[in-house]
Protein backbone atom coordinates (compact mmCIF):
# COMPACT_ATOMS: atom_id res chain seq x y z
CA UNK A 1 0.00 0.00 0.00
CA UNK A 2 1.22 3.67 -0.58
CA UNK A 3 2.62 5.97 1.85
CA UNK A 4 0.60 8.51 2.90
CA UNK A 5 1.14 11.90 1.36
CA UNK A 6 1.15 14.86 3.77
CA UNK A 7 1.72 18.49 4.04
CA UNK A 8 3.22 20.85 6.42
CA UNK A 9 1.61 24.70 6.89
CA UNK A 10 1.83 27.18 9.50
CA UNK A 11 -1.20 28.91 10.67
CA UNK A 12 -1.08 32.41 12.45
CA UNK A 13 -3.31 33.67 15.13
CA UNK A 14 -1.61 37.25 15.71
CA UNK A 15 1.70 36.54 16.78
CA UNK A 16 0.94 33.19 17.38
CA UNK A 17 2.37 30.28 14.60
CA UNK A 18 1.01 26.79 14.84
CA UNK A 19 2.98 24.24 12.70
CA UNK A 20 0.90 21.48 11.43
CA UNK A 21 1.61 18.02 9.76
CA UNK A 22 -1.82 17.04 8.46
CA UNK A 23 -2.52 14.87 5.31
CA UNK A 24 -2.18 16.38 1.86
CA UNK A 25 -6.14 15.82 1.10
CA UNK A 26 -9.08 14.04 1.91
CA UNK A 27 -7.96 11.59 -0.78
CA UNK A 28 -5.46 9.40 1.58
CA UNK A 29 -5.78 6.49 3.42
CA UNK A 30 -3.88 3.82 4.98
CA UNK A 31 -5.41 1.07 7.57
CA UNK A 32 -2.55 -1.74 7.00
CA UNK A 33 -3.35 -3.60 10.37
CA UNK A 34 -7.62 -2.62 10.32
CA UNK A 35 -7.62 -0.87 13.13
CA UNK A 36 -9.69 1.64 11.80
CA UNK A 37 -11.82 -1.07 9.99
CA UNK A 38 -12.36 -2.40 13.49
CA UNK A 39 -13.80 0.82 14.51
CA UNK A 40 -16.09 1.01 11.91
CA UNK A 41 -14.29 4.11 9.65
CA UNK A 42 -14.77 3.26 6.31
CA UNK A 43 -12.28 4.41 3.64
CA UNK A 44 -14.01 7.34 2.80
CA UNK A 45 -14.20 8.83 6.25
CA UNK A 46 -10.55 7.99 7.20
CA UNK A 47 -9.21 11.40 5.89
CA UNK A 48 -11.37 13.62 7.82
CA UNK A 49 -9.33 13.58 11.30
CA UNK A 50 -6.26 14.78 8.99
CA UNK A 51 -7.21 18.00 7.41
CA UNK A 52 -7.93 21.39 8.67
CA UNK A 53 -11.44 22.45 8.49
CA UNK A 54 -13.00 25.98 8.81
CA UNK A 55 -14.51 24.91 11.72
CA UNK A 56 -11.65 23.72 13.31
CA UNK A 57 -10.11 26.88 12.68
CA UNK A 58 -13.23 29.41 14.09
CA UNK A 59 -12.51 27.38 17.52
CA UNK A 60 -9.03 28.02 17.53
CA UNK A 61 -9.77 31.47 16.98
CA UNK A 62 -12.04 31.35 19.84
CA UNK A 63 -10.22 30.18 22.24
CA UNK A 64 -7.21 32.43 21.40
CA UNK A 65 -8.28 35.23 23.98
CA UNK A 66 -10.30 32.89 25.94
CA UNK A 67 -9.78 32.62 30.20
CA UNK A 68 -7.51 29.50 30.90
CA UNK A 69 -6.12 29.94 34.33
CA UNK A 70 -7.23 27.31 36.65
CA UNK A 71 -9.53 25.69 33.74
CA UNK A 72 -9.12 21.96 33.03
CA UNK A 73 -10.05 21.81 29.29
CA UNK A 74 -11.32 18.67 27.50
CA UNK A 75 -11.25 19.01 23.56
CA UNK A 76 -13.49 16.34 21.98
CA UNK A 77 -13.24 14.88 18.31
CA UNK A 78 -10.00 16.81 18.21
CA UNK A 79 -9.35 15.74 15.02
CA UNK A 80 -5.59 17.28 13.83
CA UNK A 81 -5.54 18.68 17.20
CA UNK A 82 -5.33 22.82 15.75
CA UNK A 83 -7.17 24.22 19.04
CA UNK A 84 -5.58 21.65 21.13
CA UNK A 85 -2.17 22.66 19.65
CA UNK A 86 -2.64 26.68 20.18
CA UNK A 87 -4.06 26.18 23.99
CA UNK A 88 -1.05 24.28 24.38
CA UNK A 89 1.30 26.86 22.84
CA UNK A 90 -0.55 29.12 25.41
CA UNK A 91 0.05 27.14 28.71
CA UNK A 92 -3.41 25.78 29.76
CA UNK A 93 -4.00 22.63 30.95
CA UNK A 94 -5.92 20.96 27.64
CA UNK A 95 -6.79 17.06 27.06
CA UNK A 96 -7.55 15.61 23.69
CA UNK A 97 -9.48 13.24 22.57
CA UNK A 98 -10.66 11.52 19.33
CA UNK A 99 -12.48 8.08 18.06
CA UNK A 100 -9.81 7.81 14.50
CA UNK A 101 -6.95 5.36 15.67
CA UNK A 102 -4.17 7.61 14.16
CA UNK A 103 -5.30 11.00 15.65
CA UNK A 104 -3.37 10.94 18.76
CA UNK A 105 0.22 9.97 16.55
CA UNK A 106 -0.01 13.16 14.29
CA UNK A 107 -1.30 14.82 17.38
CA UNK A 108 2.32 13.47 19.03
CA UNK A 109 4.01 14.85 16.20
CA UNK A 110 2.66 18.47 15.53
CA UNK A 111 3.61 18.83 19.57
CA UNK A 112 6.88 18.07 18.80
CA UNK A 113 7.01 20.47 15.42
CA UNK A 114 5.58 23.36 18.02
CA UNK A 115 8.23 22.19 20.44
CA UNK A 116 5.43 22.20 22.87
CA UNK A 117 4.92 20.29 26.27
CA UNK A 118 3.17 16.47 25.66
CA UNK A 119 -0.86 17.02 25.16
CA UNK A 120 -2.64 14.13 26.98
CA UNK A 121 -4.60 12.05 24.82
CA UNK A 122 -7.24 9.49 25.12
CA UNK A 123 -8.37 7.42 21.74
CA UNK A 124 -12.05 7.09 22.80
CA UNK A 125 -15.89 6.47 21.61
CA UNK A 126 -18.74 9.04 22.69
CA UNK A 127 -20.39 5.55 23.60
CA UNK A 128 -17.64 4.31 25.52
CA UNK A 129 -18.90 3.26 29.47
CA UNK A 130 -15.58 4.86 30.88
CA UNK A 131 -12.83 6.92 29.01
CA UNK A 132 -10.95 7.20 32.43
CA UNK A 133 -10.94 10.92 31.26
CA UNK A 134 -12.41 12.07 34.46
CA UNK A 135 -14.33 16.06 34.23
CA UNK A 136 -13.37 19.40 33.27
CA UNK A 137 -14.51 22.75 33.56
CA UNK A 138 -14.65 23.53 29.65
CA UNK A 139 -15.82 21.06 27.11
CA UNK A 140 -14.60 22.45 23.19
CA UNK A 141 -15.32 20.89 20.18
CA UNK A 142 -16.00 21.87 16.14
CA UNK A 143 -18.14 20.22 13.30
CA UNK A 144 -19.34 17.27 15.95
CA UNK A 145 -23.21 16.54 15.03
CA UNK A 146 -22.44 14.74 11.64
CA UNK A 147 -24.95 12.12 12.47
CA UNK A 148 -28.36 12.39 14.67
CA UNK A 149 -27.51 10.12 16.47
CA UNK A 150 -24.47 11.45 17.54
CA UNK A 151 -27.21 13.90 19.17
CA UNK A 152 -27.67 11.53 21.97
CA UNK A 153 -23.88 9.95 21.59
CA UNK A 154 -22.27 13.76 22.44
CA UNK A 155 -24.36 14.70 24.73
CA UNK A 156 -24.40 12.30 27.18
CA UNK A 157 -20.54 11.94 26.62
CA UNK A 158 -20.17 15.61 27.88
CA UNK A 159 -21.98 15.84 30.68
CA UNK A 160 -20.56 12.27 32.06
CA UNK A 161 -17.08 14.51 31.78
CA UNK A 162 -18.81 18.12 32.92
CA UNK A 163 -17.66 19.24 36.56
CA UNK A 164 -21.14 20.71 38.01
CA UNK A 165 -20.17 23.92 37.00
CA UNK A 166 -18.98 23.56 33.28
CA UNK A 167 -19.26 26.05 30.23
CA UNK A 168 -19.20 23.88 26.37
CA UNK A 169 -17.93 25.39 23.45
CA UNK A 170 -18.61 23.76 20.40
CA UNK A 171 -18.72 25.06 16.45
CA UNK A 172 -20.94 23.65 14.14
CA UNK A 173 -20.91 24.19 10.57
CA UNK A 174 -24.73 23.70 9.52
CA UNK A 175 -25.01 20.30 9.31
CA UNK A 176 -29.01 20.74 10.60
CA UNK A 177 -28.75 18.78 13.66
CA UNK A 178 -27.66 21.34 17.11
CA UNK A 179 -31.13 22.21 17.69
CA UNK A 180 -32.06 18.71 18.93
CA UNK A 181 -28.84 18.73 20.43
CA UNK A 182 -29.32 22.13 22.03
CA UNK A 183 -32.76 21.17 23.29
CA UNK A 184 -31.01 17.68 24.31
CA UNK A 185 -28.45 19.98 26.89
CA UNK A 186 -30.97 22.45 28.03
CA UNK A 187 -33.00 18.94 29.29
CA UNK A 188 -29.15 18.19 31.35
CA UNK A 189 -29.33 21.22 33.07
CA UNK A 190 -27.50 23.45 30.82
CA UNK A 191 -28.60 27.22 29.55
CA UNK A 192 -28.18 27.64 25.41
CA UNK A 193 -26.76 30.43 23.79
CA UNK A 194 -25.25 31.12 19.79
CA UNK A 195 -23.63 33.76 18.17
CA UNK A 196 -22.28 34.13 14.47
CA UNK A 197 -18.58 34.23 14.48
CA UNK A 198 -16.67 37.11 13.16
CA UNK A 199 -14.79 35.23 10.21
CA UNK A 200 -12.54 37.58 8.46
CA UNK A 201 -10.00 35.14 8.42
CA UNK A 202 -11.19 32.78 6.24
CA UNK A 203 -11.42 32.40 2.39
CA UNK A 204 -14.87 32.59 2.49
CA UNK A 205 -18.08 33.07 4.66
CA UNK A 206 -18.86 30.63 7.30
CA UNK A 207 -22.32 29.12 7.62
CA UNK A 208 -22.28 28.32 10.94
CA UNK A 209 -22.61 29.25 14.74
CA UNK A 210 -20.68 29.05 17.73
CA UNK A 211 -23.15 27.13 20.30
CA UNK A 212 -22.11 27.80 24.02
CA UNK A 213 -23.64 25.78 27.09
CA UNK A 214 -23.66 26.27 30.81
CA UNK A 215 -24.30 24.63 33.43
Amino acid sequence: MAALRLSYQTIEFGEIDIHLRTLRDNQQFLDEEGAAEALGISSATWPLFGIVWESGQVLAHFMLDYEIEGKRILEVGCGIGLTSLLLNHRHANITSTDYHPEAGNFLRENVLLNQGEVIPFTRTGWGDADSGLGVFDVIVGSDLLYEQEHVALLSAFIDQHAKPHCEVILVDPGRGHHARFSKQMTALGYTHSQNKPVTDYLDKPFPGQVLHYLR
